[in-house]
C-alpha cells in the first residue's frame, strides 16, 4: 500500500540531449520550470553524453549507441524526413527506468511549461498521449506532435523493441519521423489518447499574432495552455527578444516568456 501511494505522489519526467544545440543550462531550465508546476515529487532524467552542467537533482542517464542504431540512421538516410529526432527511441527503453516509475512523461528540452503538468501526467492511464499535430496536414503523416509524450514504460514496451528489432521497417513506416513512428504505432497498438489541444500549443500558431497583424501585434499567451512548444524558428531566445531573419515569419517580442523560462 505504501509503495502504492509512493506512486501516486511521483512524477518521472524524461528528456534527452545531444550535441550542442542545446546546453546543460537548458535542461536545468527545463528541469526547474517542472518542478515549479507540480504538486509531485519529482523524478527527472536526462539522457545525455555527459553530466556536466547538469543540476545534481536530475538523474543522468548516458548517451550510449543502441544496438540498432547504426541501422536506423542508414535508414534515415533515404527517409522523407532525414533529420527526424529518432534518436529519442532510446528513451522509450522500459530498461532504463525505475521500478516505481509507473508513467514517464517524455519532454523535448525545448518547450516552455506556464501551468500545472499533472494532469499531463495522469492523463488517459495505460494509453500514450499526444497532441494532435499542430498543422492540418503534416508531412510526414503523423496522429500526434513529439514534444510532449506519456507513456507506460511496462505497458508501451513495443516502442522501443519495435524499432531494436525492425529498424529499417520502422523508419519507413514513419517516413523517419519519431512523432510519426510513435503515434502510428501506439495507435496501431490502440493505445494512442490525444489530449486536450488547449493544453499544449505551439508559439508560432497560437502566441504568435497571424499575418499581416504579427508586425503589429506582440505574441501572448492563450488562456488555458499548460506547454508552449518551439519547432523550428523562432526558438525560445529569439522568442523572447524578437525575431526578424525571417520577413513573413518575423515575430515581436515576447518578453512574458522569461517569466516561466528560468
Amino acid at each position: 500500500m505504501a509503495s502504492t501511494m509512493e506512486n501516486q505522489n511521483l512524477i518521472t519526467c524524461a528528456t534527452i540531449k545531444w550535441g550542442n544545440l542545446y546546453s546543460a543550462d537548458d535542461v536545468n531550465r527545463l528541469f526547474r520550470s517542472v518542478k515549479r508546476n507540480t504538486r509531485k515529487n519529482l523524478r527527472f532524467y536526462c539522457m545525455t553524453e555527459s553530466a556536466s552542467g547538469l543540476d545534481p537533482d536530475i538523474i543522468w542517464l548516458p548517451l550510449k549507441e543502441q544496438s540498432y542504431e547504426c541501422r536506423m540512421l542508414e535508414a534515415q538516410k533515404s527517409a522523407y524526413h532525414k533529420r527526424g529526432a529518432l534518436r529519442k527511441v532510446a528513451l522509450f527503453n522500459p530498461e532504463i527506468y525505475s521500478e516505481n516509475d509507473s508513467a514517464v512523461l517524455i519532454l523535448d528540452v525545448d518547450v516552455l511549461i506556464v501551468d500545472e503538468i499533472d494532469s499531463l501526467f495522469d492523463y488517459a492511464p495505460g494509453q500514450v498521449a499526444m497532441r494532435k499535430p499542430f498543422g492540418s496536414n503534416p508531412r510526414p503523416f503523423s496522429f500526434g506532435q513529439g514534444s510532449i509524450i506519456k507513456l507506460e514504460p511496462k505497458l508501451h514496451g513495443f516502442l522501443y523493441r519495435n524499432m531494436a528489432n525492425m529498424p529499417e521497417k520502422m523508419v519507413a513506416l514513419a517516413n523517419g519521423s519519431e512523432q510519426s513512428y510513435t503515434s502510428i504505432v501506439s495507435a496501431a497498438h490502440g493505445v494512442l489518447s490525444l489530449y486536450p489541444e488547449n493544453w499544449i500549443i505551439s508559439f508560432k500558431y497560437h502566441c504568435r499574432p497571424k499575418k499581416p497583424l504579427n508586425f503589429l501585434k506582440n505574441p501572448a499567451l492563450p488562456a488555458g495552455a499548460k506547454v508552449v512548444c518551439f519547432h523550428g524558428k523562432p526558438d525560445i531566445r529569439e522568442a523572447v527578444k524578437g525575431y526578424s531573419d525571417d520577413f513573413w515569419g518575423m515575430s515581436r517580442p515576447a518578453p512574458w516568456i522569461s517569466d516561466y523560462w528560468g
